[in-house]
């Protein structure tokens, strides 16, 4: 593998001009179709193909500089006679080149001159128009902490402790939001952990120093209700653990987060905080059903996936209530859309159970027609999205009544799922959580057709989609936990 520093526009035409001749008839390859956007696989099929039947040539170029580029390669956009790369070298680390099929010239260029083949590939006259729409996303970063280094990648808890930890300084004004988010726990209106009695930083310390001598003078295994009325005279109530040792760690974690601030503390007392019980999953395109549906159209792996994670998260759930030491039923709610054409599955079935779990449902919503009444036959996932608004609308109402409350927190799956939490969200002001997946925009709408009037008709879906996505975003409010995959560990804020 390559080192940071190395850069694959300087190395790449040694490279070239040691393997010129294969080269070459690799490149004649990649162009020969004319325009086309090439991904991974294809790329490394015309390289092996480029070398005959001579195996051992082959897997030189496999196993060498080039094979190794073309391995670390995204997507390739083919505009003869050049080929424009995007490299993946290292996470978070890519390199843009472009090289020329009949000299083997190679350049650098920008992101910008990247997505600038990608346009032309489809429309050249609108990629060439200085007057064509673009979106500046910077203008939605506000203060929010980026990850910039690969090395974060996968460790956003501690990226977020550290920045956390850093606007507390141990001063009793700095403590003000971390007071307010404990006064703002609460279980159906039952306040967890502190009561309204604690309003300082210093009522809150001195409160902690009598429960932790008070805790440490218990056996170990001591139950949180034998002093629960003890807590509750200092102002404390339940939500510190199951028992007098559970107990005795959160209080101390706290502390020492109001002493001295630092991210490993921080990340431990939030972990213990009592914040979800309740969890609304959108996944709503397809068939979501759990037999007799995979295969049918739009429905695949997401749906395992999707009911993988949920068994998961209840048993996660269950846990974490239970060792803070609380008298609560977790619930979650898989929502989808109820089909009544259901091909035989139970895609008409309004409330199932998730098999293997004691608390998880699918709720299934119909869309609704412009006169009011259920649409009854599947519809594409690409042409869905004029009825999500008023899905949504439904939804919330569903929702409310079976949960006899707001979630804690809102998952969206996809495209459509997260359009559909992001309006949820905003209107019940509640916490967020986006499952995207690489380029879904761009997946469910490319390699377009090669007819040129079906072009015209994926642009204009690939537009549509862009709009809603960008909805999506400026309706988004509040704090988010944004991740490309699910897991306890990654979803339920820590």
């Amino acid at each position: 593998p390559l080192r940071r520093s190395d850069s694959v526009a300087d190395m790449m035409p040694e490279a070239l001009r040691q393997s010129r001749y294969q080269m070459k008839r690799c490149f004649q390859r990649y162009v020969s179709k004319g325009r086309r956007l090439m991904r991974n696989q294809q790329l490394m099929e015309e390289l092996e193909a480029s070398a005959g039947d001579d195996k051992p040539e082959k897997a030189r170029l496999a196993e060498g500089f080039l094979g190794y580029v073309i391995c670390s390669t995204q997507e390739a956009v083919v505009l003869p006679p050049l080929v424009a790369f995007a490299v993946r070298t290292n996470p978070g680390v890519w390199e843009f080149i472009r090289v020329h099929s009949g000299d083997l010239s190679v350049e650098e260029i920008t992101p910008s001159a990247y997505l600038k083949c990608k346009e032309t590939l489809y429309d050249e006259k609108w990629a060439r128009d200085d007057n064509s729409l673009e979106v500046d996303f910077s203008a939605l970063d506000l203060s929010t902490p980026h990850l910039t280094l690969p090395s974060s990648i996968g460790n956003g808890m501690q990226f977020v402790s550290r920045f956390m930890s850093s606007k507390l300084s141990g001063k009793p004004e700095s403590m003000k939001p971390l007071l307010d988010y404990l006064l703002n726990l609460n279980y159906r209106g039952e306040k967890l952990m502190i009561s309204d009695t604690i309003d300082t930083a210093d009522k809150l310390q001195t409160a902690l120093l009598l429960a932790e001598v008070f805790v440490a003078g218990l056996e170990k295994s001591t139950p949180y209700q034998n002093f629960e009325q003890k807590f509750q005279e200092w102002g404390l109530e339940k939500g510190w653990g199951d028992t007098a040792e559970t107990c005795r760690e959160t209080l101390n974690f706290l502390s020492e987060v109001l002493q001295a601030p630092d991210p490993i503390n921080m990340e431990k007392f939030f972990s213990r905080v009592p914040s979800v019980f309740s969890i609304v999953i959108f996944s709503i395109h397809g068939y979501f059903g759990q037999e007799k549906v995979l295969g049918l159209p739009d429905t695949g792996g997401q749906v395992v996936y999707i009911l993988d994670q949920v068994r998961a998260l209840e048993e996660e759930l269950l846990q974490r209530i239970k060792r803070q030491g609380l008298n609560v039923t977790p619930k979650i709610l898989v929502l989808t859309r109820l089909i009544p054409d259901a091909k035989g599955t139970k895609c008409n079935v309004e409330l199932e159970p998730v098999e293997h779990t004691k608390h998880s449902s699918i709720l299934r919503v119909p869309f609704k027609t412009d006169d009011g009444k259920d649409l009854r036959q599947w519809v594409s996932r690409f042409d869905i999205y004029p009825y999500l608004e008023r899905y949504a609308q439904d939804s919330s109402v569903k929702i409310l009544d079976i949960l006899e409350g707001k979630p804690d927190m809102v998952i969206g799956n996809y495209t459509d799922g997260n359009l559909v939490a992001s309006l949820l969200s905003s209107k019940l002001g509640v916490t967020q959580v986006k499952m995207s997946y690489r380029d879904e925009i761009l997946k469910n709408v490319v390699p377009l057709s090669p007819n040129k009037s079906d072009i015209k008709t994926n642009r204009e879906q690939l537009h549509m989609l862009l709009r809603r996505q960008s909805t999506t975003i400026r309706m988004s409010s509040g704090e988010k936990w944004i991740t490309s995959t699910i897991s306890p560990a990654s979803s339920l804020p820590t």
